[in-house]
């Protein structure tokens, strides 16, 4: 059983009145077995357990667990340059790359982001001449009397987010990591899909590298963009792979579990 199908164990189960039985053969799990299976893989996998179920809402300790252990590993494998830049406030830092990582790692076609546009409100407070009076036009086209405007503070509907207050992280692709190749559909005349080239397969926009430097800066100002591309980004990126090689190792593991 793969690691992700162990997520119905934490969702409710409606009734069912039907007469039809519930699956009884011996290899099916129950719930409590399901539940043994999990935590001998965390006995085994701590790291990706948690990351796992931290990254789907079901436990938030297991996720504030496993940004501690990605401030670890970042201390553990920062290179000279990167201490020598952060100095005392080395630790800081490290907890600010984990947590961004972390945070890149839970991302997925679903999830959300606030509107940075509104800031979240889903409108915008602008300043407009506002009609007070539409005026009055006779019949001959001549204007007797002339419209009455005043400027007033008013909210218009952000259109980023079309009032919505968050914009959806998902790729053009809709999800998917694949669309249309016009050319080769053209050519062959039957629809041929290609891989998407702005998430390159992932379905969801990445968080820009940039996002996690202006977080750094706020405690370096003095950290340059170039030493943060040569030194810093790697570090950022090596934590975001961690997470997803754990989270591999906990799902070997899971199913190893429970195909004995």
């Amino acid at each position: 059983m793969k690691l992700e199908n162990s997520l119905k164990q934490f969702n409710p189960k409606t009734q069912t009145f039907t007469n039809v039985p519930p699956a009884t053969a011996s290899d099916s799990l129950s719930g409590p077995d399901l539940a043994a299976c999990m935590g001998m893989a965390e006995s085994q996998a701590a790291f990706g357990m948690g990351a796992f179920l931290g990254k789907n809402g079901i436990s938030k300790e297991d996720g504030q667990r496993t940004i501690e252990r990605l401030a670890v590993h970042a201390m553990q494998n920062a290179g000279k340059h990167v201490g020598k830049a952060a100095g005392r406030r080395m630790g800081h830092c490290m907890v600010i790359l984990a947590k961004m990582a972390y945070e890149e790692y839970c991302q997925s076609a679903g999830s959300t982001s606030t509107c940075k546009d509104c800031a979240g409100a889903g409108f915008h407070t602008v300043e407009r001449e506002v009609v007070k009076y539409a005026g009055y036009t006779g019949a001959d086209g001549e204007v007797k009397i002339p419209e009455v405007t005043e400027p007033q503070t008013v909210k218009e509907l952000c259109l980023a987010c079309n009032g919505k207050r968050a914009v959806s992280q998902r790729c053009r692709c809709n999800g998917t990591g694949r669309v249309r190749d016009l050319e080769k559909s053209n050519l062959l005349g039957v629809p041929v899909d290609k891989t998407c080239e702005r998430c390159t397969g992932r379905g969801f926009k990445r968080t820009p590298g940039t996002t996690a430097y202006k977080a750094i800066t706020t405690l370096l100002p003095d950290l340059h963009e170039r030493t943060w591309n040569r030194n810093w980004r790697p570090l950022y990126e090596l934590l975001v792979v961690k997470c997803e090689k754990e989270e591999n190792h906990a799902d070997a593991v899971f199913q190893r579990i429970t195909s004995r």
